[in-house]
């Protein structure tokens, strides 16, 4: 029998009891959403300011997009990729057309986008750059969150994901983040065959490089024969103000070649709101000379592309061009970050505001081992946002882009209140 829930008390003990203990959440049970608002259990209505970690660009049960699966799921949901289906290919023309590829292996979750983009890049070191067999290296960024497989655990740099999970995947090195001197001397060794990277990286805290770094990675990749894959899986889909991260400070609905400031990865990773939150579907592009080393039988998933999966997607991705969602996380970035920016010089429990687009975090005057950053989020949770602490002392903060100004003025108010509290 499955139990009614009728408390948030009630739920959460019996998530406790039932359930593997790998999430630290916060004390909230939600029940709806609609928009940028969930609503609890008890009914008591929040901002959503962490979006399902950019899983829900688009807001909360979108109904264009909901009306897309309820109809393909009342065709056909599944065929595994033993047969065609007539989805599939209008979605994969439609993605390569969107995002300037020839080709898209679609998937279902961000790791696994990740795991097929690796596979992908060691087998075109061995077949097409001429690296020995199983002397691929692969080049990342320190504090990098790529996901937690065993295989990407064994190049993060958080030991909490690391510990005691070993044996480690052998082939990666690490450099710092936002560093291209090492990144030159790291692609000396010919057994290099890419580089991947964030272009800001999000967990660890909305670390935003040098507005070069992209360009100029990608550059020196290129210049030794080695992929540039970018990891959007979480700056992707609008959330930084472009389509893209990689698209830098560019201004157009989309991605465009002729705009200075974009970088067309050699291989780009995409997941989470490239769904809009109905459903887990991820996929990497690249173009032909890459992907076409991936032969019949050597990669693949039951899910992966399947209809209904495909129709969502397509759906999601026509409601960020169709309601301009890069355009208003650009123009409500940048008045988020100018009313933080006041209160980190009016309040000293702050000490800085970074990001872009709606992608942003506000860092904590205080140690990464203390719990203020997390007690400011309970009470903010208690003063109708959601958000989550980041590395101890970091609030990220990520509302779904179909925020309007004046609903972000009255979070930043909601936010002011609660950093008044704790300076006191």
């Amino acid at each position: 029998m499955i139990e009614t829930i009728n408390s948030s008390s009630q739920a959460i003990a019996l998530e406790d009891k039932h359930g593997a203990h790998n999430y630290h959440p916060l004390p909230v049970v939600l029940s709806r959403g609609e928009g940028v608002f969930l609503w609890d259990v008890e009914g008591k209505k929040y901002y959503d300011f962490l979006s399902a970690y950019s899983a829900v660009n688009q807001g909360h049960c979108h109904p264009r997009i909901k009306d897309a699966l309820i109809e393909q799921a009342s065709t056909l949901t599944l065929t595994s990729r033993a047969f065609y289906n007539d989805v599939l290919g209008p979605f994969e023309k439609y993605i390569t057309e969107y995002f300037g590829f020839d080709k898209v292996l679609p998937m279902n979750t961000g790791a696994e986008g990740v795991e097929t983009a690796l596979k992908i890049a060691r087998k075109w070191g061995y077949e097409r750059k001429g690296v020995d067999e199983n002397q691929a290296v692969i080049v990342v960024a320190e504090n990098n969150f790529h996901g937690r497989t065993s295989t990407i655990i064994s190049f993060s740099s958080d030991n909490n994901a690391r510990k005691n999970f070993g044996p480690y995947t052998p082939g990666f090195v690490k450099i710092p983040y936002d560093d291209i001197s090492a990144l030159q001397n790291a692609l000396v060794d010919r057994n290099v065959v890419a580089f991947l990277v964030e272009p800001i990286q999000g967990e660890a805290g909305v670390y935003t490089p040098a507005e070069d770094f992209i360009r100029k990675s990608a550059e020196v990749c290129k210049a030794k024969n080695v992929l540039f894959i970018a990891d959007e899986i979480q700056t992707g889909i609008a959330r930084t103000g472009s389509l893209l991260a990689v698209c830098g400070n560019c201004t157009c609905e989309g991605h465009c070649e002729k705009q200075d400031t974009y970088t067309k990865p050699d291989m780009l990773i995409l997941g989470k709101a490239i769904s809009g939150g109905f459903y887990p579907v991820s996929a990497v592009l690249a173009d032909n000379h890459i992907m076409e080393v991936i032969k019949p039988g050597q990669h693949g998933s039951t899910f992966g592309g399947n209809p209904l999966g495909a129709k969502v997607a397509i759906a999601a991705l026509e409601v960020v061009r169709d309601e301009k969602l890069a355009q208003n996380a650009r123009k409500l970035g940048k008045i988020f970050r100018e009313r933080m920016q006041i209160l980190v010089e009016k309040y000293s429990i702050l000490k800085l505001v970074r990001g872009k687009g709606l992608l942003n975090a506000v860092v904590v005057n205080d140690s990464p081992d203390s719990s203020t950053a997390w007690d400011m989020c309970v009470s903010l949770k208690d003063n109708g946002l959601l958000a989550k602490p980041t590395h101890g002392n970091i609030i990220r903060f990520a509302p779904p882009l179909v925020m309007t100004e004046e609903q972000l003025h009255d979070c930043c108010d909601i936010i002011e209140k609660v950093v008044k509290e704790f300076e006191k």
